[in-house]
């Protein structure tokens, strides 16, 4: 992946790229609690193709009731960079630079090395902070991308979103993540940690998925 100045390129965790180890669940990065969950989410290429155009434009996020402001592409051509399939091997890139997409309100799309400012709350618990996109994954049968935390979020760690078109036709979406107590208040309850996953995840489900589209 392409790097970006020292700001851009600063995660404040060491295990990058970590989401998408196939041993997450049994081996996650040291005092961090790992999370993954799949959902079906229909079936065929229409429901691919929106279901990944509605990620990378930062669906998701914005359909769970947060706020993406901020946004930073990288400056210069981007890698892509090598992800990863479902059972945690490595994908090389379709390409080798990322061309910079944007919606119709002129917001840019996910891209890598990105960074963004992230703001709202889940449950009433907080789910601010600032966040580097680590990887894009763009090809015919998976679309997605992992968020790292750079500073002012409340736990440490990453998160990652991808979209599947498996050869029986089924689509499903995936969330996977690790996240370490960065705030005081997580810290004196961590179980919170776990609490405020969960919920961000129901919510990505119901912001991505037709099946699923009932109030968050």
């Amino acid at each position: 992946m392409r790097r970006g100045t020292f700001r851009d390129e600063t995660v404040d965790y060491a295990a990058v790229g970590a989401t998408q180890a196939a041993d997450l669940m049994q081996y996650p990065p040291e005092k961090s609690t790992p999370y993954s969950e799949s959902w079906r989410i229909g079936s065929g290429e229409a429901r691919f193709q929106a279901a990944g155009e509605a990620l990378l434009e930062w669906g998701a996020q914005r359909g769970s009731g947060l706020t993406v402001s901020d946004i930073r592409p990288a400056a210069g051509p981007v890698y892509s960079g090598v992800s990863f399939d479902h059972e945690g091997h490595p994908v090389a890139p379709s390409k080798s630079e990322a061309e910079q997409r944007f919606d119709a309100d002129g917001t840019p799309w996910v891209s890598p090395g990105a960074t963004l400012n992230l703001h709202g709350r889940v449950k009433g618990l907080k789910a601010d902070g600032e966040l580097r996109v680590i990887f894009v994954a763009e090809d015919s049968h998976r679309v997605g991308f992992a968020l790292g935390t750079v500073r002012r979020s409340v736990v440490s760690g990453e998160e990652s979103f991808m979209v599947e078109w498996y050869e029986n036709d089924e689509v499903w979406f995936t969330v996977r993540a690790f996240d370490r107590p960065a705030s005081f208040f997580y810290k004196l309850f961590p179980f919170l940690v776990k609490r405020r996953r969960k919920a961000l995840s129901q919510r990505y489900l119901r912001a991505i998925s037709p099946l699923y589209a009932t109030p968050a």
